[in-house]
């Protein structure tokens, strides 16, 4: 269990802290609740029943694990779907299941065609922009927080080791 001041990765709010453990009361149910704002939005308040196995809520990540997720770019990432819908729905799944190493196969292969896309002067689908746009703001904001550095860092790391000759 979490407490209060911890900093988690959140599903698609990505960073938060928690605020408050409190007990709330939402249809006659009462349960205990994270009380929790983004880091990016102290504004905006989320609440998520402690005992919920529907999001996902993780630490964040060990410097170690942020080192070797790091060098996990020089792979190749998973295997491209041909079938755009196919394609973000496995790897939308990927992503929403929280293993991190799967998640930073699926920027690494997004990355990889975005820059085939550069080159050949096209665009990328639309979905897989947005999901790697999300899914990279996440990944790479938490690298950044355990490896004491920004997000811009981690963007020019894992540049380079997608891509070292650009």
């Amino acid at each position: 269990m979490f407490k209060v001041g911890d900093t988690v990765v959140y599903s698609v709010h990505g960073l938060c802290e928690i605020d408050d453990i409190s007990e709330k009361t939402y249809g006659k149910v009462t349960r205990t609740y994270y009380v929790m704002h983004p880091l990016e939005d102290p504004k905006l308040t989320i609440n998520n029943p402690v005992d919920s196995d529907q999001a996902i809520m993780l630490a964040v990540m060990e410097k170690e694990e942020a080192e070797e997720i790091l060098q996990s770019f020089l792979e190749p990432g998973i295997t491209w779907i041909e079938d755009a819908r196919l394609r973000y729905r496995n790897y939308s799944k990927l992503v929403n299941d929280g293993d991190r190493k799967e998640i930073c196969k699926v920027i690494s292969t997004l990355m990889r065609k975005k820059e085939e896309a550069t080159i050949d002067k096209k665009k990328m689908y639309e979905q897989d922009r947005l999901l790697l746009s999300n899914t990279q703001n996440i990944m790479f904001k938490e690298l950044a927080m355990s490896l004491d550095t920004s997000f811009e860092e981690i963007s020019k790391r894992v540049s380079s080791l997608i891509s070292p000759h650009a």
